[in-house]
């Protein structure tokens, strides 16, 4: 128990001590929201835009073969009663298969789009962590912490001026 006891005294001092020597030298700190410079930068909407004009005619096909099987399904089961057993199964097979084509064709489409937002996501967060390099030395700024911060004043915000850098780089 006092080993316990002395090790928590001991890490105390420590942790005190680096408190104060890290006031003593003035310590600049930033914080970036990297999710917010990537939403809000221009490289970071141009690549939204790709992605969406990329997917969207993909998705509208999707969105159509979802309602041609509806449809056909609304179909069978208005036609049901009139059909054959033989007829019936062979319509009620037709849809199983179409559907199964769909959920494929949907799991396909989302795997690629997730893919490629990653590729985009990888090259602008690439971009990001150069421009808040840029701006830190810059600015003199000792230590930028980045996402996972469960406070940080308006003033230590730097993300507006990451933005800018982003913006401007070529």
């Amino acid at each position: 128990m006092n080993k316990r006891f002395g090790r928590i005294l001991c890490g105390a001092a420590l942790l005190m001590g680096g408190i104060l020597s890290a006031q003593a030298q003035q310590l600049k700190i930033g914080y970036v929201d990297t999710q917010k410079v990537i939403n809000e930068s221009v490289p970071g909407k141009a690549a939204q835009s790709r992605l969406q004009e990329e997917f969207s005619k993909r998705q509208k096909n999707l969105l159509d073969l979802e309602g041609a099987l509806s449809a056909a399904a609304a179909s069978l089961d208005k036609d049901a009663p009139q059909l054959s057993e033989l007829e019936r199964a062979r319509r009620g097979r037709e849809l199983a298969d179409q559907g199964r084509a769909l959920d494929r064709a949907k799991r396909e489409f989302q795997g690629d789009l997730e893919y490629r937002r990653s590729q985009e996501h990888d090259a602008l967060k690439e971009r990001v962590e150069r421009a808040i390099k840029a701006v830190a030395q810059e600015r003199k700024i000792d230590m930028v912490f980045v996402e996972h911060v469960a406070f940080a004043r308006d003033s230590i915000d730097i993300s507006s001026i990451v933005i800018e850098a982003v913006n401007a780089q070529r």
